[in-house]
This record gives structure tokens, sequence and C-alpha cells, in this order.
């Protein structure tokens, strides 16, 4: 392929920090969507209505990915979406009513999902050059950009700065550091003769079953980060404070878990990751599901957060891995995470509405621990489950 270990090396930092800047646009517009619901005079349904079309835009467009990049190659298609999802931060405080709104949403979550794809697809080719798991750290680096984002839209809240200024001004810094940090990403480019692959396909079988593994660990995510607040509250009689702190001491330790979660990755190998992380997970399911007070809840709430944090970024990897086209493979796997990330606030809620909250994370708990037996899906195709092996790849120049 060319490339010398530092080329690689310098893709891997490259990729790092597209994660980051990915994650830091997601990070500044949701510490803002109060401002959006107060500007225009939105009821909660209509909010909830159109923070459905990220997710929708996300899993349409999605598929798209692969083409992109087979087109115009592996770098020149993540320096142009992951541009489009900065410039798109901009769209949804310009927004003058629901409708509008809806459609800026569409295509921020439209480019957030092909940029997704594509910088995934970076990941694994890095992954399998070095010889070891990084899509862990990457994914790591993925929460603490937004982490960091969120502290400085916080900050523009308290300040009650404008939000289209805010968002006008924060696109343009990022769309100019992701032109700057896609530039040393691998340039990687379809053999000659390689067809392209179609605009619209379903993802090889196996990517789907990777892909059901995903949407476990997703459905925890999601249900965990919307209502362990209002789970604390209404369940454990925690004060406001203390529900807000929960979100994000939860968002914490995922990204420290997914920052350290390569090194548990090349010691146990990625099938056995992810049944600790499943055991793990359903543990603080448990402690969820049985606390009476918000000094056991927290905890089983960080544990579901430690314990899904690499899953996600083990499907990716396994995806890459699966079928002849990464890009196909990844996108198949993100559409059926972001489904999982649609669906699962809606239907945690409706479980509370005809039963209780409490049994919502039963159901929680019981997808966590599917992730025990279901963890043969990430088994690498060439070498089992044993732990990845360490970079043959030496410097050539």
């Amino acid at each position: 392929m060319g490339e010398t270990l530092k080329d690689v090396q310098r893709a891997r930092v490259s990729v790092a920090l597209v994660f980051a800047v990915h994650g830091a646009v997601t990070g500044t517009f949701v510490t803002r969507i109060p401002w959006i619901k107060d500007h225009l005079d939105l009821s909660p349904g209509q909010l909830g209505l159109a923070l459905v079309f990220p997710a929708i835009g996300a899993s349409v467009a999605m598929p798209l990915a692969g083409r992109i990049v087979h087109r115009f190659g592996a770098r020149a298609a993540l320096q142009g979406l992951l541009s489009l999802w900065c410039l798109s931060l901009a769209l949804p405080a310009l927004s003058p009513h629901l409708v509008v709104l809806c459609l800026a949403l569409f295509l921020y979550g439209a480019t957030a999902g092909m940029s997704d794809v594509a910088m995934n697809a970076q990941g694994v080719e890095v992954e399998e050059r070095l010889g070891r798991s990084v899509m862990s750290g990457l994914h790591g680096m993925w929460s603490l950009g937004g982490l960091i984002a969120s502290g400085f839209g916080v900050l523009a809240a308290h300040q009650q700065v404008d939000a289209r200024l805010q968002f006008a001004v924060t696109a343009l810094v990022l769309v100019l550091l992701a032109q700057a940090v896609s530039r040393g990403v691998l340039d990687v480019r379809p053999t000659a003769g390689e067809e392209a692959p179609p605009r619209f396909a379903l993802p090889p079988k196996e990517a789907l079953v990777i892909g059901l593994v995903g949407f476990c660990a997703v459905f925890a995510e999601g249900a965990s980060m919307d209502w362990s607040g209002v789970y604390l509250r209404d369940i454990t009689g925690a004060s406001a404070s203390t529900a807000a702190a929960c979100f994000t001491a939860f968002s914490a330790t995922m990204a420290a878990a997914r920052l350290a979660g390569d090194a548990v990755i090349r010691r146990l190998g990625p099938v056995r990751t992810v049944r600790v992380s499943g055991g793990v997970a359903a543990v603080g399911g448990l402690l969820v599901v049985l606390a009476d007070s918000p000094y056991v809840a927290i905890p089983g709430f960080a544990l579901i957060g430690i314990g899904i944090a690499v899953v996600v970024p083990l499907a990716f990897a396994a995806a890459g891995r699966a079928g002849t086209n990464p890009s196909q493979s990844i996108a198949g796997v993100a559409t059926i995470t972001y489904t999982s990330g649609l669906v699962a606030p809606a239907v945690v809620g409706g479980i509370a509405q005809a039963s209780s909250l409490t049994v919502s994370f039963v159901v929680v708990t019981l997808l966590a621990a599917a992730l025990i037996p279901s963890a043969t899906a990430m088994r690498h195709r060439k070498s089992a489950d044993a732990p990845v092996a360490s970079s043959s790849l030496e410097p050539t120049g």
C-alpha cells in the first residue's frame, strides 16, 4: 500500500482529531437545544418531532457514503463530508419555524451520518495497517470533543449568547479545523476496475448480525442518556441538580472507558471484551432497577456507560472487516445503530407509560445482557478471538 509506519501513525493522529471535530459539532448543538425551543416557541411535542429528523436524515444518507468514498477517494470524501457536517451546524438556529427546522435537522443528520461512515472507514484502515485496536480510542476522542464543545456551549448559554451567532462562529472554526486535520488521513482509493458500490443496498449478512450487537449497546446508551435524570428524580427522589449531574457522569465515564478501551481489547480480544462489557452493563442495569436512592442508581448508570463504551467502536471495526466493501458494511451497521438511538427513548417512554420506568430499565438490562451471547459476531474473520497482534509494519524510508 506504500505507507510507512510514520505515515500510518500520522494518519492515526489525524483521524483521532477528525473524530474530535465530529463530536464537537454534536456537543455544540445539544447544549443550545433549549434556546432553539424558546426561540421558536416550540411545545415539547414539536421539539420531539424535530429531534427525530437528524436520525432520519442519517439513516437515509449513510448508504450513499460508500459511493462517495469510491468516487472521490477516502481523503477528499472525508474532507468534504466533514466540512458539510460542520457547516450544517449553523442551519438549525437560523430556522424561522418548525417546518424549516425539521428540514435543517434532516440535512444536519444526513451530513453527520455520511461523515460518520467515512471517518469510521478511515479508523478501520488505520487499525488494519497498525495491526492493533485503535477504534475505541478514536470513539473516545469523539466523546472528548463533544464534552469540550458542550462546555463552551454551556458557557455561551450562561452568558446568553445568541445561538445564531455562536453556531455561525463555531461552524466556521470547525470547518477550518476539519479541512486541516483531514489532510493527514490515508488517501485510500479503489483498485483498478473495482466497481462502485450501489447508491442504496442492503449491507452484507455479517454486517446485519454485527449491527444487532450495536443496536443493543446504543439502545442502552440512548435510554440512559435521555432518561437517567428523570429516573433519578422520579424513582429515587434525587434533587434536580443531582439528576442533571448524572448525565455528565455517565458521559464522562463513557469517554474515559473508550480512551482506555484499546488496551483492554488488545489483551482480551474483541469477543471476550464484548462479553465482559455486556456483563458490566447488565450489573449496572440491575443496580438501576433495584435502586431506591441516587447513591445506588448513579453507580448503576456509570457501570452501564463503562460497559457499553467499547461495543460500538468494536462493531464498526468488525463491520469494516465484513464483506468486500468496508464503507458499505459500516454504513449498514451505522444505520442500525442510529435507528436504535432513535427508537430507544420512545420505547422507554412507552413502556414507562404502560407500566413503569423501572420496567423500562428491566428491558435495558436484558438488552445489555444479550451482548454476552451475541459477542461472537465480533470475531475477527482471520484470527478467531485472539487478541489483536502487534503491528508488523516497518518504516521503509
